[in-house]
């Protein structure tokens, strides 16, 4: 007997039928996928819009890594062959993860990895660390320790690794608990005597306190050595880095748009982080510098919590991170749209140093950070001389420093996964391809200042450029995207009208 059935019961029957033969058909691919589901970060399986074939982390394949540990294992026995006499049978280098923090009872900081452990693991998993061997044999080890498995724990806080995958997962040779470190340690020393340790710790944190009671030896800095790895970037890196600095742009520019004058410094932070996490960034890279006024003669201030009135300028220093890459760029602009005449001759005279700066990079007087940063002392103190806010009898060494006093900060610092990235790499090193770093002139002259006109007091500007070189004779401004120049500035800003405001 024929039954009736309405729309809704067909597809519902259909539906039921496809549900039952797919999970016939599919029971080995959603174990895969419940397996899958339980790794710690993301994997290609489970987030498919991150993540592409071969990467360990968004835009960096697994292989990549593993090359990073190899070129550090050169990099160790480099070391020990140039400076350390005696023969050298054993090496170790400990490079922890970050610890989960708090900032109340139960209510966890926004988890940040400690930059070299991810650099050389790919794991973004806290409360880990990362080993490596190798001796006189060039055998080399790689091992991670890391938190066990825990059904309860993971119900709270999300799923982890755990021992069992992770040798696949980051491209190691063993995964073992982490509570088991110190027996690991232990049973290393009492094989491998007096080994050459690399290890960057505090002395408060729990794996100091065993790496000090199991090794009685000197230890090494492993710092430097990563960081000299990680200061050029690959082209991965540098892809990362683009995408980074134009998302930050298009906020900084987004925000731009949408400021007017009575608005607060507060909704401006606002702007920048929504528009940055909207277009796929991770979070902020730093707390921005918002500073309208003479608030912008404080190089880092970071109150954001004042009204910008008609007339004042806006200073917003700020940056995003993406997947694990940051930017750092700063615009200056007047609220209500026009620049007045004290503020125009300043930001002209700033844009020009900053084009100059630019175009020496790579030449003498810029061909490494700290040429530059002299070089920006002479011509800010040049420009200003000739303004009449540096007397005229001042020349040579002393026209340079009188420059300091106007922007006495440096120039430039190298960028990367993180925003000062790189620190124990010196500022005079020879800038060479792959490496980043910022360009970033400033003019403040402080409201209780007496030795210039009083039409300059109280304001404060800087143009900072996050720059990839590329080559000895080419560079990319990543943050080209970012308006900057004084007539596309008013032009937007005069286009802005009639917009919505930022309520």
């Amino acid at each position: 007997m024929w039954s009736l059935k309405t729309p809704y019961q067909l597809c519902r029957a259909e539906t039921i039928n496809r549900l039952k033969n797919g999970f016939k058909a599919s029971t080995r691919s959603s174990k895969l996928y419940r397996q899958i589901a339980t790794y710690g970060q993301p994997v290609v399986e489970t987030h498919p819009h991150l993540m592409k074939a071969g990467e360990v982390i968004p835009g960096i394949q697994l292989e990549e890594v593993q090359n990073r540990r190899s070129a550090l294992f050169e990099l160790m026995k480099a070391f020990c062959a140039a400076k350390i006499d005696k023969q050298i049978n054993h090496q170790i280098a400990i490079i922890p993860a970050a610890t989960k923090k708090y900032m109340s009872d139960k209510i966890p900081y926004v988890f940040r990895q400690n930059t070299d452990f991810l650099y050389l693991s790919g794991c973004q998993e806290p409360d880990s660390l990362l080993l490596l061997e190798i001796d006189a044999s060039d055998r080399r080890k790689a091992t991670i320790f890391l938190r066990p498995k825990d059904k309860h724990a993971e119900m709270w806080d999300g799923p982890r690794t755990g021992v069992q995958h992770a040798p696949q997962v980051f491209g190691l040779d063993e995964a073992v608990d982490i509570k088991e470190l110190k027996n690991y340690l232990v049973k290393y020393s009492e094989t491998h005597r007096n080994p050459v340790l690399w290890y960057d710790g505090n002395e408060l944190d729990s794996v100091s306190h065993i790496v000090k009671g199991v090794f009685n030896t000197e230890r090494l800095s492993v710092a430097p050595l990563i960081q000299q790895l990680r200061v050029c970037k690959s082209p991965s890196e540098c892809d990362l880095m683009r995408k980074s600095c134009e998302i930050a742009s298009a906020a900084i520019n987004r925000t731009m748009v949408e400021s007017f004058p009575g608005i607060s410094e507060h909704q401006l932070f606002a702007s920048v982080d929504y528009y940055s996490r909207l277009n796929g960034a991770n979070f902020l890279a730093y707390p921005p510098v918002v500073a309208g006024g003479s608030n912008a003669t404080t190089i880092h201030y970071i109150n954001n919590n004042q009204i910008v009135k008609s007339g004042e300028l806006i200073l917003l220093d700020a940056g995003c991170e993406y997947h694990g890459y940051t930017s750092d760029i700063t615009r200056t602009w007047p609220v209500n749209g026009s620049f007045t005449e004290p503020q125009l001759v300043l930001y002209e005279i700033l844009q020009q140093v900053q084009a100059e700066l630019l175009d020496c990079l790579l030449h003498a007087g810029g061909d490494t950070l700290d040429r530059l940063f002299e070089t920006m002392c002479t011509k800010i103190g040049k420009y200003l001389q000739e303004i009449k806010l540096i007397p005229a009898s001042v020349s040579g060494v002393e026209l340079s420093r009188a420059g300091y006093r106007f922007c006495p900060h440096h120039v430039s610092h190298y960028l990367g996964m993180d925003v000062h990235d790189t620190p124990l790499v010196s500022r005079s090193t020879r800038l060479l391809p792959g490496m980043v770093c910022t360009v970033e002139p400033g003019i403040y002259i402080a409201k209780d200042r007496t030795d210039v006109p009083i039409e300059f007091r109280g304001i404060g500007m800087r143009i900072e450029d996050d720059v990839l070189i590329k080559s000895e004779s080419e560079i990319e401004i990543l943050s080209h995207p970012c308006v900057k120049d004084r007539n596309q500035l008013e032009h937007m800003l005069v286009v802005r009208n009639g917009q919505s405001k930022i309520r």
